[in-house]
């Protein structure tokens, strides 16, 4: 996962394409998002409303791991 950083400028381009997606595998990311979750990382909440495509299996896994979970 490569960092793409951006200076701004202060104007507001609308005619700015979108940038395209981007795949990378869970294992990329999974350690980074653990350790920003226990950390409190405020940027976290920034992007919860992010939408994200994940494979039917994994959700189902991480669907069945939620609601098997002990309860507090």
């Amino acid at each position: 996962m490569r960092p793409r950083l951006r200076i701004y400028t202060g104007e507001d381009d609308s005619t700015t394409l979108a940038e395209p997606p981007v795949t990378v595998r869970l294992g990329e990311i999974s350690e980074i998002l653990a350790d920003a979750v226990l950390s409190r990382r405020t940027w976290l909440s920034d992007f919860a409303d992010e939408e994200i495509q994940i494979s039917a299996d994994l959700y189902e896994i991480l669907s069945a791991y939620w609601h098997l979970r002990p309860s507090a």
